[in-house]
């Protein structure tokens, strides 16, 4: 897969070795402060499934190709391999949060002269992604340029529809369980907020809520439905929505 970097790291927040994947564009070479897309997968998955099952860096190429998106670098980090899925939460021990928001764009800048602490950076996710790119992306809104999510989990009570492991066994602080709530906490710091969910999902009431609460609370986002359910082809399809809102071309 041209482009396509594997990357093996030791991780100080998680005390262990751990994956990206990375798409580097050809047309990056020379440049400077080249923007990183952060994507983060959603459980049961790892570094490799938003190549090998979503077709990320195809996505991407094409739409770079047909100048729809300016050059960037997708960064495909693993959520750290705790259980069915770290929820991209701080854990008693490990920094699963720190692993994406710190170490992940230090870890691109090195590994990617055309990157650099300067670079601009966006984060995206699906359904755990999805809660870890709009939670994080919030949290964290000074550091990032545009935050969005397909198919998202919302609330963290909501993983324990896909995780064997009893949510009582993460030891999440009590202020990071809600999208909505750490988006209201961080309202005056908000990048762009964007995110969507197909009509046939079973996470749509979940997403619906969100996006009217996000409207009673007067915080400005794109909220969007398509045909299509809780599925790779979803996802592959509506990440071009995701890339075109980070870096469309006028």
């Amino acid at each position: 897969m041209p482009g396509v970097k594997l990357v093996t790291v030791k991780s100080e927040a998680l005390r262990q070795r751990v994956d990206l994947t990375l798409f580097c564009p050809e047309l990056i070479c020379g440049m400077i402060d080249v923007p990183i897309v952060i994507l983060l997968h959603g459980v049961y998955g790892s570094h490799w499934a938003w190549t090998l099952k979503g077709e990320a860096h195809v996505t991407c190429q094409r739409l770079i190709s047909q100048k729809k998106i300016s050059l960037c670098v997708l960064a495909m980090p693993s959520d750290g391999l705790w259980g069915d899925g770290s929820g991209y939460l701080k854990h008693p021990h490990q920094d699963f949060e720190k692993w994406i928001v710190d170490e992940v764009p230090a870890v691109v800048s090195e590994v990617v002269p055309e990157c650099s602490e300067n670079s601009s950076r966006f984060i995206a996710g699906l359904s755990m992604g999805g809660f870890g790119a709009l939670r994080l992306g919030a949290k964290y809104g000074s550091l990032f340029s545009g935050i969005s999510g397909h198919s998202s989990i919302t609330h963290f009570d909501q993983i324990d529809q896909f995780v064997e492991e009893g949510l009582e066994s993460y030891k999440v602080s009590d202020e990071d369980h809600s999208v909505e709530k750490t988006m209201e906490r961080s309202r005056h710091k908000l990048p762009p907020i964007r995110f969507d969910c197909g009509r046939e999902d079973s996470l749509l009431p979940e997403n619906r809520k969100l996006h009217q609460a996000l409207k009673n609370l007067g915080i400005e986002h794109d909220y969007s439905e398509f045909p299509g359910g809780y599925e790779w082809t979803y996802w592959e399809e509506h990440l071009q929505d995701t890339l075109m809102f980070f870096l469309g071309c006028d």
